[in-house]
């Protein structure tokens, strides 16, 4: 059975104002890892998995990995021959790394490519207004998953697991039983929450649904002091234009490289 409950109050927000962070120490900083990177936005992976999402992450020394079935990501501190040795020790034999990195970099000894391609990070500049007579927007738990792996193997917006809902809240729209659209939140990253998942089933597309779902969750991150962040792939354009008029401004291009050690090397 497919489980939801209504958000409701969603009103138009005031002025943008800038979010302060907690002054508690993070867990990366409790366990001494430090990374060579000036903004933890510029390594969202390895940050989200030493600190918020430590609980989900598997790896040592330099490097960490999701579950596969929370997310297909993987992260190293730094590009070098220490941290690409770590990697390879948690990755099951065929299996391809997945990383967020700053360039394409130099190809280590004993690794193969098998893909690059860039992506654009987004980050909401301001607060943004949430319709109050749009479509009811309701919460997506566990019990929704079967409906949300639906949409997504429909809409295809990307990574999402049979467990991806852990990691943080999910919202969507549902009509007659039938989920229409959702998003959610994914990385955790100094002050910030990555938005993911953001579809439309192909039926509901020009109703605006995925821009509200967007709009709640970057108005509860700056609500609760964070900003969103998001990824999106530059020949998107459409998507680019609709987070642009969201508040969201490109602050750099990542390159999601898979690699993987090769077999025998």
């Amino acid at each position: 059975m497919f489980w939801v409950s209504v958000v409701w109050g969603w009103t138009i927000t005031s002025e943008s104002s800038e979010p302060q962070r907690g002054p508690g120490a993070s867990v990366s900083m409790l366990l001494g890892i430090s990374s060579t990177m000036h903004d933890p936005l510029d390594n969202p992976v390895w940050h989200s998995l030493i600190d918020a999402h430590a609980p989900y992450a598997t790896g040592c020394g330099k490097a960490r990995h999701y579950a596969r079935e929370i997310a297909p990501f993987s992260a190293i501190e730094d590009a070098g021959a220490q941290a690409y040795a770590d990697l390879a020790a948690h990755l099951p034999p065929g299996v391809e790394a997945r990383l967020f990195r700053p360039a394409e970099e130099p190809l280590p000894v004993g690794w193969e490519q098998l893909d690059c391609f860039p992506m654009l990070q987004m980050v909401a500049k301001h607060e943004v207004a949430v319709i109050a007579n749009g479509p009811a927007v309701v919460e997506l738990g566990v019990e929704s998953v079967d409906a949300m792996l639906a949409l997504t193997a429909v809409a295809k917006p990307g990574p999402f697991g049979a467990q991806t809902v852990r990691l943080g809240g999910y919202i969507g729209v549902v009509e007659d039983g039938r989920l229409l659209a959702m998003a959610g939140e994914r990385m955790r990253v100094a002050g910030h929450v990555e938005l993911s998942a953001i579809c439309t089933h192909p039926d509901a597309r020009g109703r605006g649904l995925g821009a509200r779902l967007t709009a709640v969750l970057t108005q509860r991150a700056f609500d609760r002091g964070e900003r969103a962040f998001l990824h999106v792939r530059p020949e998107n354009e459409a998507a680019c234009a609709l987070y642009r008029r969201l508040g969201f401004e490109t602050r750099r291009e990542l390159r999601i490289l898979w690699r993987r050690p090769i077999r025998g090397a």
